[in-house]
């Protein structure tokens, strides 16, 4: 298996067979919350892909990714239900209304609201990530090791924090009465029927997407560069690596898919809470990625989605949090480079090795 999947051929497989699986689960259910639960790990999936770039390939870790979707979350969902009615006069919101930027719609209670649409507000959200991960990274990807560790993580408590004690944001209750996306006119991605399938391809599609980009950058020169300096950072900048410039490079971007998954969960599901932003979430995350081998892409994308659509499915009950602490426990003592990637032990490679000698040879 593992040296199947370091072909271009055995990967396309398995991604066919994750999708025929995807879709023959779904169809096979014919129920509305099986693709609720497939679509949401989709999205889960978009996450840990982006942090097996940042984690396996720059060989640097993050316990603040959680951090990044609750940014893409909130701003999109505050943009999108911020009542702008009063300041209708406003040059900025008069010349947002004129292009187009600003949609009117009917709040829970039946009043008129004038937000931003979804897609703009979606743009605005991922850019807004993206700006705070290059704010971040610069002076943090300085530190190494656990210092990296517990300084990604110290951004992580702040988001939080400060999503739980913001009244705008929502507080405890989270934000609710997020539109949803529009794919076509009429058409919007949550609701039964043919919306709920279409949100159920935008998902994977997004995910599909996500690997094909990640996949040709690991192959490019710059996955040779990221790969040198997780093998050795010093000897990659004496090589000529500018290990600063690829490691942030690798961090914003990783950044920018769990924002965008952030944003498309939230207008799916029509809200966002705090829990989106809590520590666990990032934990989670790190673990996905370490159970599927942190330079494996695809053991990721794998192991990430079976987990947590057995995580959606309430498998684990209320010890969620605590199987996949103890998963990430016994993965790094255990398989350190993924379940995937784990060698047989040495007596059952000799017993497999004298059974599968050919007739006459020397045992």
């Amino acid at each position: 298996m593992p040296r199947l999947l370091r072909t271009r051929y055995g990967q396309l497989a398995l991604f066919a067979l994750l999708v025929v699986a995807v879709q023959l689960g779904a169809g096979a259910a014919g129920k509305a919350f099986w693709l609720t639960q497939l679509t949401m790990t989709a999205y889960a999936g978009l996450v840990v892909i982006g942090l097996c770039l940042f984690m396996g390939y720059a060989g640097q870790i993050s316990l603040g990714h959680a951090g990044f979707f609750a940014i893409g979350g909130y701003t999109s969902a505050l943009l999108t239900t911020l009542d702008l009615t009063a300041w209708r006069a406003r040059p900025v919101v008069a010349l947002a209304e004129r292009w187009h930027l600003l949609a009117a719609r009917p709040d829970l209670y039946g009043g008129d609201l004038l937000t931003v649409r979804p897609w703009p507000a979606a743009l605005a959200a991922v850019l807004l990530a993206v700006a705070v991960a290059a704010v971040l990274g610069v002076p943090v990807l300085r530190l190494k090791g656990h210092y990296l560790a517990m300084a990604t993580l110290g951004f992580g408590t702040i988001v939080s924090a400060v999503v739980v004690g913001t009244e705008r944001l929502g507080a405890a209750d989270g934000l609710s009465g997020v539109p949803a996306f529009e794919l076509v006119q009429g058409l919007a991605v949550t609701g039964g029927g043919a919306a709920r399938i279409s949100n159920y391809y935008l998902a994977w599609g997004l995910v599909g997407l996500g690997m094909l980009l990640l996949t040709n950058l690991v192959r490019s020169r710059v996955g040779r560069a990221l790969r040198a300096i997780h093998g050795a950072e010093d000897a990659a900048g004496a090589m000529g690596i500018d290990a600063a410039r690829f490691k942030l490079a690798a961090f914003v971007l990783s950044a920018g898919f769990a924002a965008v998954a952030g944003v498309f969960l939230t207008h799916y599901t029509g809200g966002i809470g705090p829990s989106e932003a809590s520590v666990m979430k990032s934990v989670r995350y790190v673990a996905i990625v370490a159970v599927g081998g942190m330079g494996s892409l695809w053991g990721t994308l794998l192991t990430g989605s079976v987990l947590q659509f057995l995580s959606l499915r309430g498998l684990f009950g209320t010890l969620d949090d605590a199987v996949f602490g103890v998963t990430l426990i016994l993965v790094m003592l255990f398989a350190p480079d993924g379940l995937l990637r784990v060698e047989l032990p040495a007596g059952l490679r000799a017993r497999w090795g004298r059974r599968a000698a050919p007739p006459g040879e020397a045992r």
